[in-house]
């Protein structure tokens, strides 16, 4: 088999996950219809996706309700209604340190139709981070954990992060470039030291990108050349901001036959293109490119969005002062 593989190309070992309903979320505030949901899921079982994450379990202590869609909480009885059908494609979600009951919120494995946690945290909640990954392991979870903002912390912070988490009954270790400001060559070298953390402790790494700079597909592909098997992608980019790595671009780029772009393409027409038409608004543009060079959290450049702005240059020396 490793022979086949390296006939044709490609790595059996990736895993590809979908995060278009929790990442791209963060631009309807989570209102997707039933017929949205369904339709996503058989399009990621027909493109060969292995995970398709659905959302946040946000606690409604902190987040009201009635200000989002169900997708934000991603309650029990919500997931088994819409995926009652549920066959091939593992169901995640995203537990955010400090935004979550995990221990309320998170049930036992064996009453849930969610196979995956993903931990997101900041380096410095790290703590936190590894009790709601071994409560969730206790539960009977697969766990992942997406280290947040790498781009502003220190390297032996990250080093310490790594090494606390390899310790524990992680799954997966995500580089992730929250602000779109790394470039190629970092993840090079980024990439080069989660995978020798990874080697030596039995961790699997993933790579979630993000587009201000134009990059997402470009520093995804660089992690799968430096050995990171699990992947990240949003149908035509959608997500926060500047969005993501596009999943058509990564289904085109994969050479395993396991994957199949059609169906993608398929979703995007009859789902994405309406949504973009009736003025949800992601994707790259100067303000976001703006941020991302600077290596700034992208708000200021979503509220100037939402503000229906245009003055650039304007914009550029509010970044740059506040640089």
């Amino acid at each position: 088999m490793k022979e086949l593989s390296k006939l044709l190309g490609y790595r059996s070992s990736i895993k590809v996950l979908d995060a278009t309903m929790r990442d791209g979320g963060l631009v309807n505030d989570f209102y997707f219809t039933d017929e949205f949901v369904k339709d996503l899921y058989d399009a990621n079982l027909k493109a060969g996706v292995d995970y398709m994450e659905i959302g946040y379990k946000a606690d409604k202590e902190i987040f009201d309700a009635n200000k989002f869609g169900k997708w934000k909480f991603c309650n029990e009885d919500d997931i088994n209604k819409v995926f009652e059908d549920k066959t091939g494609v593992k169901l995640a979600v995203m537990a955010d340190v400090g935004r979550c009951n995990y221990k309320q919120d998170i049930i036992e494995k064996n009453n849930s139709k969610i196979d995956l946690v993903r931990v997101a945290t900041y380096v410095n909640q790290m703590p936190t981070a590894i009790d709601i990954i071994e409560d969730s392991k206790k539960k009977g979870y697969e766990v992942t954990c997406n280290i947040m903002a790498i781009s502003t912390a220190q390297e032996n912070d990250i080093k310490v992060a790594l090494e606390m988490l390899c310790q524990s009954p992680v799954d997966v270790i995500y580089i992730v470039d929250s602000f779109g400001s790394l470039y190629p060559e970092q993840i090079a070298r980024i990439a080069a030291l989660y995978t020798e953390y990874g080697e030596k402790y039995g961790k699997k790494i993933g790579m979630h990108a993000h587009n201000n700079q134009q990059l997402a597909f470009a520093n995804t592909i660089e992690a799968v050349g430096d050995g990171v098997d699990w992947l990240d992608g949003t149908y035509a980019g959608m997500g926060r901001g500047a969005g993501n790595c596009s999943m058509e671009n990564l289904m085109g780029f994969l050479r395993n036959p396991k994957f199949n772009i059609y169906p993608v393409l398929q979703f995007i027409e009859k789902h994405i293109l309406p949504l973009k038409q009736n003025g949800i608004v992601w994707g790259y543009d100067l303000q976001y490119l703006m941020t991302g060079i600077l290596n700034q959290h992208p708000r200021t450049a979503i509220a100037f969005t939402n503000d229906g702005r245009k003055d650039y240059t304007e914009f550029y020396k509010e970044v740059v002062i506040q640089d």
